[in-house]
């Protein structure tokens, strides 16, 4: 009986063993991606900022004026 519970034990501490290593593989992959959205975000920010001064350096503004059918 006695090698039959060291052999769940040892099941038991290679699975253990396994889930930390999917666990630790897991947080440095969701870290990554959180950096990684966190770069995106700001250079996301940054094209507003200059789609935003491209639309006021342009002459008039094209829904201001009807089309000339009118």
């Amino acid at each position: 009986m006695g090698t039959d519970m060291d052999a769940r034990m040892t099941e038991i501490e290679m699975r253990l063993a396994f889930m930390e290593n999917t666990m630790q593989t897991l947080d440095l992959t969701v870290a990554t991606q959180d950096r990684l959205i966190h770069e995106l975000r700001r250079e996301v920010e940054r094209l507003r900022e200059e789609l935003g001064g491209i639309k006021l350096a342009l002459p008039g503004d094209a829904h201001d004026e009807p089309p000339p059918h009118y």
